[in-house]
């Protein structure tokens, strides 16, 4: 304790993060880096794998139902309308001479000059470099990962790989796999979709953990330069969203102890983690993600179960609406768009969404560049005026706008089939180290069973709310059923994720929260905090003040636990996530 009242805190993260990875991943990006950096890499979720599949899967998605329903568009209409009766726009089909309200239009420049918003994307480079030049790709040490990879995870043969001279690279990783053109011989994933596993019958558990794997084991090595060699000095923070499943759960520790070979891990909630990264004890916290929105109450460094709130809609539904509304008003070019099947697509509506939406009244314009990308051809440019851009963000308080449905859940039988779930893992003959004795390997489904008899997590998946964002705040501060906590928890609203950064979103919330409350509460006042830090990261800065504050390491669990049974029920470490972490960290700073 005489350390921590003389230590400086960049010390104190210094001594203690050096080690640490944190690791926050999401439906459509992971932000991971050392504890000791100022912000994270943050890096589109995705692998995509070379394939001579006849005919070829393009994208692991591309087989859903997309089709909206008759009532799906009406309903759809009917919200647009809605909206733009607080907007002081003019209806969906009404002619701007008819409009009844005054007419008000703002020019949208975008808020980011940085965001590089006229630069078309580029497809990316497909076949591997020459071995024989000096920029090579995977000179030195990474060579042999590279390899590793086409052996270890695609298992196809090298001749397959090959075109003439040139030779296809076996996988591609983050944003470069998302400006794969469609045209090339490649199959792109995502393992995690709306909060959850990505399973379907095209898309088996095995491959969905193996996905994972190889994602951050390539960020790890050409990253973070952390080879598996020195992995074992390294410990793992996982700071993962309130949507995932206990099996999800353990599925990320397996990979990241056994898989990774991380000495230990730890798992916290990624909103109990958005409280400590903005320097807070009590907070009702928003995290509105790509795919999915989620809401939880936190007292005094506790997470509350009873409050969390999930809702199935994100900033790429958002994205989506832009283009719905944009072609719905004849604004967009005359080009083939597709965000499902061409992710390059995604890409731009994303850029041109974070450049030029905001919430504001009156009529939002703006004049830009739209980018036109054909089947491996250079991407071509459409100057245009886009309309209405203040309409999509408000789909977040209208969900009915943003059809949020077109992705149909994910079977989800396999939480209650236990044994089928683990049988692939439990069977596999962990390779031995010397130091690690013959007790650790005892053999075969040892250990687990305990899970199901262990409380914390509940064995079926999170039931998502059929609500805007501002009832399923209201709803999650008042089920906590305490008037002073609720008065402060009204008052102490944090926006965390992408579209926080959203032009006029906090007085939005403001507004339509402090309406959503009903006449009966005696609660009058909602205040959205200022974030301390970016929104998009402060989750895994929080994550990481966590790691490098938990001296007692109660709740870590340590590598060669984990391979030989998971936790021992009797055992003094018992496996605590967030909401039984008595936030330890709170106590040292207030000592």
């Amino acid at each position: 304790m005489d350390y921590l009242k003389t230590v400086i805190p960049s010390q104190l993260v210094s001594d203690r993060g050096s080690n640490l990875v944190v690791i926050n991943p999401g439906s459509a990006n992971i932000r991971i880096g050392l504890a000791t950096q100022d912000a994270p890499l943050n890096i589109p979720h995705c692998i995509a794998r070379y394939t001579n599949q006849i005919p070829k899967f393009k994208v692991q998605d591309q087989m859903l139902n997309s089709q909206i329903t008759t009532v799906q568009h009406m309903e759809r209409e009917k919200a647009y309308d809605i909206i733009a009766s607080l907007l002081k726009i003019p209806f969906l089909d009404e002619e701007v001479a008819h409009n009844s309200f005054p007419r008000k239009i703002g020019r949208a420049d975008g808020y980011n000059p940085q965001s590089g918003r006229g630069v078309a994307f580029q497809w990316a480079n497909v076949y591997e470099q020459d071995t024989n030049s000096s920029l090579a790709l995977g000179s030195s040490k990474n060579e042999g990962t590279s390899g590793e990879y086409v052996k270890k995870h695609e298992g196809t043969d090298a001749e397959g790989i090959s075109s003439g001279e040139r030779k296809f690279r076996g996988h591609i990783f983050g944003e470069e796999a998302l400006r794969i053109s469609p045209t090339e011989p490649y199959c792109l994933s995502r393992p995690i979709r709306r909060g959850h596993f990505n399973i379907s019958q095209h898309y088996p558990l095995q491959q969905v953990l193996e996905d994972i794997h190889a994602i951050w084991d390539w960020i790890l090595i050409e990253k973070l330069h952390i080879p598996h060699s020195e992995r074992n000095m390294y410990s793992a923070i996982l700071v993962l969203p309130e949507t995932f499943d206990n099996r999800e759960i353990k599925e990320m520790l397996s990979i990241a102890l056994r898989d990774l070979r991380f000495s230990s891990a730890v798992v916290h909630q990624e909103g109990l983690a958005a409280v400590f990264g903005n320097g807070l004890s009590t907070a009702c916290i928003v995290n509105m993600g790509a795919q999915v929105t989620s809401v939880v109450c936190v007292e005094d460094g506790v997470a509350l179960p009873s409050t969390e709130k999930t809702l199935p809609f994100g900033g790429e539904d958002i994205s989506r609406c832009l283009l719905w509304t944009q072609r719905h008003h004849q604004t967009w070019p005359q080009v083939r768009t597709d965000m499902l099947t061409k992710p390059i697509d995604l890409l731009m509506l994303n850029r041109l969404k974070e450049s030029y939406c905001k919430i504001k009244e009156g009529e939002l314009d703006a004049v830009t560049v739209v980018h036109s990308y054909e089947d491996g051809m250079p991407a071509g440019s459409h100057k245009t005026r886009l309309t209405a851009l203040n309409v999509p963000p408000m789909g977040l308080f209208y969900p009915t706008l943003l059809v949020p449905d077109i992705y149909p859940p994910p079977p989800r039988s396999w939480f209650h089939d236990y044994e089928n779930m683990l049988e692939d893992t439990l069977h596999l003959e962990y390779p031995r180290r010397p130091d690690m004795s013959d007790g650790l390997f005892p053999g075969i489904n040892v250990g687990y069973p305990m899970w199901e008899s262990y409380p914390i997590f509940p064995s079926k998946p999170k039931k998502e709310e059929k609500v805007g964002l501002a009832e399923a705040i209201t709803s999650s501060i008042l089920s906590t059923g305490r008037i002073d906590l609720q008065r402060k928890l009204f008052c102490s609203i944090q926006l965390i994720g992408g579209e926080a950064l959203t032009a006029g979103f906090i007085p939005a919330v403001e507004e339509r929260v402090l309406h959503a409350i009903p006449s009966n509460e005696a609660i009058d006042t909602v205040e959205v905090l200022q974030s301390r830090t970016n929104p998009t990261f402060v989750s895994w800065k929080g994550g990481a003040i966590l790691g490098v504050l938990d001296f007692g390491r109660d709740a870590w669990i340590y590598r060669e636990d984990w391979i030989r049974n998971g936790i021992h029920v009797q055992s003094g470490r018992k496996y605590k996530d967030s909401y039984y972490l008595q936030a330890q960290a709170t106590c040292y700073i207030n000592s």
